[in-house]
């Protein structure tokens, strides 16, 4: 149990990170407090996990038409979605949200590359392997 606890705490950190590094990068994106902090990243984590590919999914064809910049527009709106779920973190518009949410993409995928290392050790599990079986 806590060998898959510990990647998803790491994935939860590097997010919060990239969250809070992008609050003062941008100045558009406020926080009111390190729990409205802790809370956004928790939420977004799950709107990128059950959200985001529902959304994908619908605007498939607005994907493919412009070669997958569309994926942009919806990573922005995921991440006001998640402004408007949860008290004391503000967004001041589209444009603010959508370089955020660039800037945060870019980020966590280098400190991903540093501190999880794509080790198997670090990985998520999201399917049994062959011939193992779920309980």
């Amino acid at each position: 149990m806590l060998a898959n606890l510990t990647p998803f705490l790491l994935h939860w950190a590097l997010t919060a990170f990239a969250l809070w590094v992008a609050s003062h990068v941008f100045k558009g994106m406020r926080f009111s407090s390190t729990g409205a902090l802790l809370v956004s990243a928790l939420l977004l984590g799950l709107a990128n996990a059950i959200v985001r590919p529902l959304l994908v999914w619908l605007t498939l064809p607005l994907t493919l038409i412009t070669f997958g910049l569309f994926l942009l527009v919806i990573n922005a709106v995921v991440l006001m979605l998640v402004a408007r779920l949860v008290e004391g973190f503000e967004i001041d518009g589209f444009w603010t949200a959508f370089w955020a949410s660039l800037f945060m993409s870019l980020l966590s995928l280098v400190l991903g590359a540093f501190v999880l290392g794509g080790t198997p050790d670090f990985t998520i599990q999201t399917s049994p392997g062959p011939g193992q079986v779920w309980l």
